[in-house]
């Protein structure tokens, strides 16, 4: 059970002291397993009437599947728990086994953000996992072991308030903090990559790659001509960023042509170096071998721009040969933002505050074709709490539009019904996981195979009608599990569903009407979308929704295609109308339930009053524990600068502003300088449109301003400094140091800069060399202009009007700095090295000339943008 106690204890000049409290499930390796007491196995009797019933647990406490792939001599999870000691000088993570022994100790004030990251839940098959990345110095371990620490927290909310609250006492990425005392530095930096893995080729083929000397893996081959006769072998693959393991794919089965098509998203990631994904063969009773990897510089790709195509695996030889042992097909995502500070943003604020959220989805997408931007949008809308009124605002515009056939009514792909799958899919996941996801497990990994068509199965009649009752079987056991659970339907979720239904009923009068028909409208518009475009999609596709990793067999995927056909015919209230003629053995199934279905769709469009500090109350935001843990942060961020203040997420749902608005700017300057827009408007959305780029290029070349200013200013002797050094180091010491005095380890090598620079090839000769001759930076790329900081950006920069403080005003902030300000990496704020003050006193023009500039710019583009064909 998770539990946060204050104690507050005088410890004379340190001040009091705050205790967090959390019961975690522990990933112990082997070998620092071997100085623990083995974990006691109680023996459980079976009851043998009871082992055909559906157990209505909702929370499952070990694995989110019943079958796991792990490693021979892979390590264990444990219970444990962790207890956070809130110190005037440091923030100790306590890690108890067996709730007496001390595993480990790690020293949060010593690690960075990046270094506290959500696990992928493909790593282990487990839900709710955080990692934690810690070097030797950072940490105190009765063993010698260096391996991240995973730790399983009971629930997401759990799991995203120890992510927050561990966040609050490492360091942010924030760049100027040593030169600028106003908002506690310049900026700060977010990076993200998105990889997609389709398919593999030729897997197990062995022949001679063409290698690029300048590149860090063998060159992208377009299909070598020789044939080559394909292996039968079992692989998956591993994903390596910068040298740590962050997921792993299924097990796929294919003569030489596996297909995964599996998604992965890592955010918060430290400066990019290399991406590696090794692939894998899979054998019975042995362990996996390794056939080969793919290792792909990050530091070469154009940010936000996606790269698909077919890359080589290769084989390590000696003598610095490399083998090809097939291609794998991927598709890959390289973000990387400048994040201002939040009072920056103020002007793009007004601006979006203007309108309804949606009327901008709306334009973003016909106007400027920009398609992933409306999540930000929604965070921004859900930050303000202003997303249900927004969407219910919309949807009596949808309804009032809509023709007086009411057969249409929410089945087109409209920005409304496009926000509400956003919305439900945003609140509803936790819903979504208790309503199918351990049905449609239990499915999966039994290896259900359904089919009543006779066509398809080629079998007689007897075969067919045993299909008929496995498929009402299951479908009965999908429904009883969703139907258990309808009293924890999110609050948000029952305020727009009880809109869409009053909407309907007052549109339609179908409290007046006597065809039944129009008596149900009004539910079928619900069920409209919580099972068509909700629960239903979950059922089709489970591992689009987390609730299973990876593709199922064909076999599995058309046995849940029926399941999904049925729940819908029950969704649909109208149990006489089946399209295909083997369905119509479910007609009793469907009448049977229907008053349920009823029951159902009243029950999740109700918004009720609960206990807020229920679990299972729909009000997650109101949870008592996290109330402790936001009035903790509430208190210390008074003293926090206003950079670090903001790189602490908002609970509950782990959401930043400044970066979601960060990501709006990029999105809006890349397209609108590539768009043709073709749709038309009025010109009130013109001047919107209009005033939305205007922000944005203002918000450009604030950021150029303080990225120039940053590289203008010149070194300083590291004593002068309060940044330190990341620690990388991987080696422990001989002697661990003590938790109650931890050793600070300054490591000799420096992360590179980070930067949003193509790649080396936009630079010229020269300035190739003299980067590759640099010896502060080696592993990254340097820009020759400042400009191409920003994609798209002028190469004249306006002048920043921020004065840096002077070495007079450091003494006087270091005497005052606040608790848990602690050093950042020498790395960023070394930029003086990598640009001289001569160069960036050269991007600054004459102010007569940066305003021709500006107003040509905009004129320009916004012309582009806004013109009507």
């Amino acid at each position: 059970m998770y539990e946060i106690s204050d104690s507050m204890q005088s410890t004379g000049t340190s001040g009091c002291s705050r205790e967090f409290l959390v019961s975690v499930e522990l990933y112990v390796p082997a070998a620092a397993s071997l100085g623990l007491r083995k974990p006691v196995v109680p023996r459980r009797k079976v009851d043998a009437s009871k082992t055909e019933e559906t157990p209505r647990s909702l929370k499952e406490k070990s694995s989110w599947i019943s079958v796991a792939r792990t490693p021979a001599g892979a390590g264990q999870w444990r219970p444990a728990t962790c207890k956070l000691t809130d110190e005037d000088e440091s923030c100790l993570l306590n890690i108890y086994v067996d709730e007496t022994i001390l595993y480990q100790t790690i020293y949060i004030h010593m690690l960075n953000h990046f270094d506290i990251r959500h696990a992928d839940s493909s790593l282990f098959l487990r839900k709710n996992c955080m990692a934690l990345a810690s070097a030797g110095g950072q940490r105190w371990s009765s063993s010698a072991n260096t391996e991240p620490i995973y730790l399983q927290f009971e629930d997401a909310d759990t799991c995203n308030t120890w992510l927050v609250l561990l966040r609050s006492y490492s360091k942010p990425e924030i760049y100027g903090q040593t030169f600028v005392s106003r908002d506690g530095g310049l900026y700060r930096m977010w990076r993200q990559v998105e990889l997609s893995i389709l398919q593999g080729r030729n897997l197990g083929n062995h022949f001679k790659a063409q290698l690029d000397a300048n590149a860090s893996s063998a060159t992208l081959s377009e299909g070598d001509p020789r044939e080559a006769d394909p292996a039968d072998l079992d692989a998956f693959c591993e994903i390596h960023l910068n040298d740590n393991i962050c997921a792993r794919t299924t097990v796929k089965k294919g003569i030489g042509s596996p297909h995964w098509l599996e998604n992965f998203s890592f955010s918060d990631l430290p400066p990019f170096e290399t991406l590696e994904v090794t692939v894998w063969r899979e054998k019975k009773l042995l362990k996996p071998m390794l056939l080969g990897s793919v290792r792909i510089a990050l530091t070469n790709f154009r940010r936000s721009e996606a790269v698909e195509g077919w890359f080589p695996i290769i084989q390590a030889g000696g003598m610095g040969n490399g083998i090809q042992v097939g291609e794998i097909r991927m598709k890959l995502t390289v973000d990387e933002e400048i994040i201002l500070p939040h009072n920056n943003y103020s002007g793009l604020l007004a601006v979006l505050r203007d309108r309804n959220v949606l009327e901008w989805m709306s334009d973003f997408e016909r106007r400027l074709h920009l398609r992933t931007t409306s999540y930000q949008l929604m965070c921004i809308a859900i930050a303000k709490n202003a997303l249900v009124e927004n969407i219910t605002e919309y949807a009596d515009r949808e309804v009032d539009s809509t023709p007086s056939s009411h057969n249409t009514i929410f089945r087109g792909n409209t920005t409304f019904t496009k926000t509400m799958e956003l919305a439900m899919a945003f609140y509803g996941k936790a819903f979504l996981e208790s309503s199918i996801g351990s049905t449609i497990r239990r499915i999966c990994s039994e290896k259900i195979a359904i089919e009543v068509d006779p066509v398809r199965s080629g079998k007689g009649a007897k075969e067919v009608e045993r299909g008929v009752d496995q498929l009402i079987h299951w479908s009965q056991e999908v429904w009883n599990q969703i139907y258990a659970v309808r009293s924890q339907c999110p609050h948000e979720l029952r305020r727009l569903f009880e809109h869409v239904r009053k909407l309907v009923e007052k549109h339609y009068h179908t409290k007046d009407s006597q065809d039944p028909h129009n008596r149900e409208l009004p539910w079928q518009s619900v069920s409209a979308f919580c099972f068509l475009r909700f629960i239903v999609p979950g059922i089709l596709n489970p591992h689009l929704f987390g609730l299973y990793p990876g593709l199922p067999s064909a076999r599995i995927q058309r046995s849940l295609t029926l399941i999904a056909k049925v729940i819908q015919s029950l969704a649909n209230l109208n149990p006489n109308v089946q399209k295909e003629e083997f369905m119509r053995g479910i007609k009793d199934f469907l009448k049977q339930n229907l008053p349920a279905m009823v029951d159902y769709i009243l029950v999740v469009s109700t918004p009720v009053q609960l206990d807020p500090y229920s679990p299972h109350s729909g009000h997650p935001a109101h949870s008592h524990q996290r109330l402790n843990v936001v009035s903790s942060l509430h208190e210390r961020s008074t003293t926090m600068p206003v950079l670090e203040r903001e790189s602490i997420p908002l609970l509950p749902h782990v959401l930043d502003i400044p970066r979601h608005l960060a990501r709006i700017t990029s999105s809006v300057l890349r397209n609108a300088r590539s768009t043709d827009t073709k749709g038309k408007s009025s010109e009130r959305d013109s001047q919107y449109l209009s005033g939305l780029c205007a922000q944005c290029y203002d918000l450009e070349e604030q950021s150029l301003a303080r990225v120039s200013q940053l590289a203008g200013v010149e070194s300083y002797p590291i004593s002068l400094k309060w940044d330190a050094p990341r620690i990388t180091s991987t080696i422990p010491s001989a002697a661990p140091p003590s938790p109650a005095s931890p050793s600070r380890i300054v490591d000799s090598r420096k992360v590179s800069r980070p930067y949003t620079a193509p790649s080396l090839s936009d630079l010229s000769v020269a300035d190739q060399r003299k980067v590759s001759s640099d010896k502060i930076t080696p592993s990254s790329p340097v820009p020759h202009d400042l400009s191409s900081l920003r994609r798209g950006s002028v190469s004249d920069v306006p002048s920043s009007q921020n004065v840096t403080s002077s070495p007079g005003e450091r003494p006087s902030r270091a005497m005052n700095r606040p608790r848990f300000l602690r050093p950042k990496s020498i790395s960023a704020d070394s930029i003086s090295s990598l640009a001289s003050p001569a160069g960036a006193q050269s991007l600054h023009s004459s102010p007569q000339f940066q305003d021709i500039e500006a107003s040509r710019k905009r004129k320009n583009v916004l012309q582009g943008i806004l013109t009507k064909r």
